[in-house]
């Protein structure tokens, strides 16, 4: 029995391992995404309490417009 079950335990351990390297990519790659929508709630939070004029300001002041 013991002859059987080594070679599909080895199978096994090579697809999880697989299994697993795909998963840490993707949350990898999601975590450059949150991080990404992270600063972008930050600047809508600051536009909002300080206004839309000061916004507005900012916004002329760092694209030069």
């Amino acid at each position: 029995m013991m002859e059987q079950t080594e070679p599909k335990l080895a199978v096994h351990e090579a697809v999880c391992a697989e299994r697993y390297n795909s998963i840490d990519r993707s949350l990898r790659a999601g975590d450059k995404r949150m991080t990404k929508i992270e600063y972008l709630l930050y600047v809508v939070i600051l536009a909002v309490l300080l206004g839309p004029g000061v916004a507005a300001e900012v916004f002329k002041k760092i694209f030069g417009l």
